[in-house]
């Protein structure tokens, strides 16, 4: 996948960090820009050595039956601090070491973090969709930043995600007596279309295949 002009340095403090998060965000779009969807991947981030090395899986299904197509794996040594907020300078670069390894191209990226639902409105979902110019969506195990009442406790329902009187993501019941997920749209798309993406994606557990898939490759399962 081709990275945008949007590419910045990796070796950066946290405060530069900041900084381009807050330049980034702005060239985040949040209305449909999508084409037909054939392919839809996962990606998550493991780690190795003692958390000294980052594993970047990821795993390209056919859409909408959900078989693998296609994976890959990458590995990088962490050299960004662990700060919450900042998650994507530590797990982005090997991630887009293992995207450039695939032979058949995503046309949407599900994210195992947020996209939007972040204090700077921009998670690694967000980062990775404006870095290479593709829909992506974030699907988070918890949440970040956002209050928000309890989800209806059935398939597909939903209630806002809100932080300073904005709607940031959806708090996404994905099964009846689990915990929810955290939806957020990342870049390209709606909240509507994430939410419908992510089910879409979702068969008898609690994940979206595409992230269930990923995170069991980046442990080393599968």
């Amino acid at each position: 996948m081709i990275i945008t002009s949007h590419l910045h340095d990796w070796n950066v403090t946290p405060q530069q960090a900041v900084a381009i998060q807050e330049r980034m965000r702005h060239f985040v779009e949040t209305a449909d820009r999508l084409p037909e969807i054939f392919h839809v991947a996962g990606v998550d981030v493991g780690l190795e050595e003692s958390g000294q090395i980052a594993r970047a899986a990821v795993v390209v299904l056919s859409f909408p039956n959900l078989k693998r197509v296609d994976q890959a794996i990458a590995r990088r040594p962490v050299e960004f601090p662990y700060i919450p907020g900042l998650l994507s300078f530590r797990e982005l670069p090997a991630v887009l070491d293992a995207l450039a390894r695939l032979h058949i191209q995503p046309d949407i990226i599900l994210c195992d973090g947020q996209g939007i639902a972040h204090p700077r409105r921009l998670g690694i979902a967000s980062h990775l969709g404006v870095l290479l110019d593709v829909p992506t969506i974030g699907v988070g195990k918890t949440r970040l930043t956002g209050y928000h009442i309890e989800p209806p406790d059935e398939r597909g329902g939903w209630v806002p995600l809100q932080d300073k009187g904005e709607v940031i993501g959806a708090v996404l019941r994905t099964r009846p007596g689990v915990k929810p997920v955290y939806v957020s749209l990342g870049h390209r798309l709606t909240l509507q279309t994430a939410i419908q993406m992510v089910m879409a994606c979702t068969t008898r557990y609690r994940l979206p295949e595409t992230t269930r898939q990923a995170h069991k490759l980046a442990s080393g399962h599968s």
